[in-house]
């Protein structure tokens, strides 16, 4: 069973702020403070509109959408503004779509299956490109005697219960011939999973960049076993079922500017880190190894994307970590839906 870590109250921050630069330091170990506000009357406008705002949600990891204000180029002129709300993994993003704080945002492929389990009205509006999975890991302290997946039976392994990271661990175990119960599996948020790790309160991390590329770059992580063969299609653009259905023509839009950007982004690496840069205060070496392990752009949502996506609900469920098994049909819309809601420009590729 999943527990919490209780660890003392020492200074950390000192610490961990010889390793890396203050910006990392500010990921929020839950929702970073943001004005959020869900608009008090929904109003009709001339462009077809039911809302005069889009609540964007995004990860401590950063989004080129954002930063660029593509979306928001292109709604203004249409009366619509973009208001964004950083959180620090993709369950907290999901917890805030529940209670109407978030219309749209990207997450791995797991935080939307326990939030389905959880009974948020979502639905999947876009796929994210399948990465190579090199960007998450299990990670040991270099001078761990942890040397195989096996050697983790009966260890303490942090990660963010509900994140894309919970099905890799899952897997990888199944793999060094374990099973989730022959370990001890402790969640916490990104940035106090870090501090565990590097006070050595833990045996091993499960996590993705930027905390991965930071922790095998500052604090000399090994890396036990990577994602690669395990992670899935990489994640989704999820949106409020209210939100999607009843402004297809607006999701529309966005989903479009999300994926131009995206495409110029696959093509243009190093304009990406001079971009993500000023945000993340990362070294540039650090930012380039992020970058070039992730893909940009999305992909229509189709049955054989969701099949898969059915295949790791099965897998919870089996393994007791959501109650009952679920339908990931419940969480999709239509298919005269989907044509309303995706470009033409976004491949299945």
């Amino acid at each position: 069973m999943t527990s919490s870590l209780h660890l003392p109250k020492i200074n950390i921050f000192q610490r961990f702020s010889r390793l890396v630069l203050p910006g990392l330091l500010t990921f929020s170990t839950t929702l970073i403070s943001c004005s959020v506000e869900t608009p008090k009357a929904e109003t009709k406008t001339t462009t077809g509109f039911k809302t005069k705002v889009i609540h964007m949600g995004y990860q401590s990891s950063g989004d080129i959408v954002r930063i660029k204000g593509v979306i928001e180029k292109r709604l203004q002129p249409l009366g619509v503004s973009v208001e964004w709300a950083q959180f620090a993994a993709g369950p907290q993003l999901m917890e805030a779509m529940n209670v109407g704080k978030v219309d749209v945002g990207s997450v791995g492929e797991t935080p939307p299956i326990f939030a389905q389990a959880a009974g948020t009205s979502l639905v999947y509006i876009a796929s994210n490109k399948p990465a190579s999975g090199k960007g998450s890991g299990i990670i040991v302290q270099d001078n761990s005697p942890i040397r195989t997946l096996a050697d983790l039976k009966g260890k303490k392994i942090v990660f963010q219960k509900g994140s894309a990271s919970h099905y890799f661990l899952i897997k990888a175990l199944e793999e060094g011939g374990l099973k989730y119960s022959d370990v001890q599996a402790l969640s916490l948020p990104p940035s106090e999973a870090r501090d565990a790790f590097i006070q050595g309160k833990i045996d091993a991390w499960v996590t993705w960049d930027p905390y991965l590329a930071v922790a095998q770059k500052k604090a000399k992580a090994r890396l036990l076993r990577d994602a690669s063969g395990i992670s899935t299609q990489g994640g989704y653009y999820m949106a409020s079922r209210n939100f999607a259905t009843e402004n297809p023509k607006l999701v529309r839009l966005v989903l479009e500017e999300i994926n131009n950007l995206g495409q110029w982004a696959e093509n243009n690496t190093s304009e990406v880190v001079k971009l993500t840069a000023p945000q993340l205060k990362l070294d540039e070496d650090i930012l380039t190894t992020m970058v070039k392990r992730r893909r940009y752009g999305l992909r229509p949502i189709t049955p054989e994307i969701m099949a898969n996506q059915q295949r790791i609900a099965d897998l919870f469920a089996q393994e007791k970590i959501i109650p009952k098994p679920l339908k990931i049909q419940e969480a999709m819309l239509t298919t005269e839906q989907y044509a309303a809601i995706t470009p033409e420009t976004i491949s299945q590729k």
